[in-house]
């Protein structure tokens, strides 16, 4: 399951091939939907929830309060069911479904302005970041390359040869992780990967009220 961007994404995958997958693009709903499309794979798929033997959950990086509803659902299914729970970064899930051969990057939308984004030398080779920068200060960094992602689509004037997929789908999440665990790689522990600090502060030199 992935949370970190618009897209909340659930697939069943059954170490071979997707099984089932839901994709719903809404930035504000992440709470919401992700529970009921947990439901709906599960029921396309035929199957009941203690058939887990696993969770993969994108880390990020992402906006927080998005990020967080992944994350803590994932780690209370790892919990209930008393199976393991595997990060891995959601740019890397864009770049294995993007499935390009040569150099490229991903960019997401990070708001304010900025993209989360890294460097690629293929599907599944990252060799720079992730990181957090205004588009316009990359964009030399990224000239002619192909950039994937929601971010690139954003911000045509810095990455010109934006490319899909926009969001992120679970099932190329599911799948880079089945082959990196095949091969006898370890995932990321399931922490958020933020890159920065949260929007929400606590307020300077607020008042403080005591009762009498």
């Amino acid at each position: 399951m992935d949370t970190a961007t618009p897209a909340v994404t659930v697939a069943l995958h059954d170490g071979t091939r997707v099984v089932a997958e839901s994709v719903q693009v809404d930035a504000r709903r992440h709470g919401e939907l992700l529970l009921p499309a947990v439901d709906r794979v599960l029921a396309d798929a035929g199957v009941k929830l203690d058939a887990v033997t696993g969770v993969v959950v994108g880390v990020g990086p992402g906006p927080y309060t998005g990020l967080r509803v992944g994350l803590v659902t994932a780690a209370t299914f790892g919990s209930a069911l008393s199976v393991p729970v595997h990060g891995l970064c959601t740019l890397d899930g864009l770049a294995y479904a993007a499935g390009l051969d040569g150099p490229f990057a991903v960019a997401t939308d990070a708001r304010r302005k900025e993209v989360y984004w890294a460097r690629y030398e293929d599907a599944r080779t990252r060799t720079a970041g992730p990181c957090v920068d205004r588009p316009a200060d990359i964009a030399d960094q990224l000239a002619g390359l192909p950039v994937v992602g929601a971010g690139a689509v954003l911000y045509p004037e810095a990455f010109p040869d934006a490319r899909g997929p926009e969001h992120l789908a679970a099932g190329a999440l599911a799948g880079l992780a089945a082959e990196r665990l095949a091969a006898g790689e370890e995932l990321l522990p399931p922490q958020p990967l933020y890159l920065r600090r949260p929007d929400a502060q606590v307020p300077k030199n607020y008042k403080v009220v005591t009762p009498k």
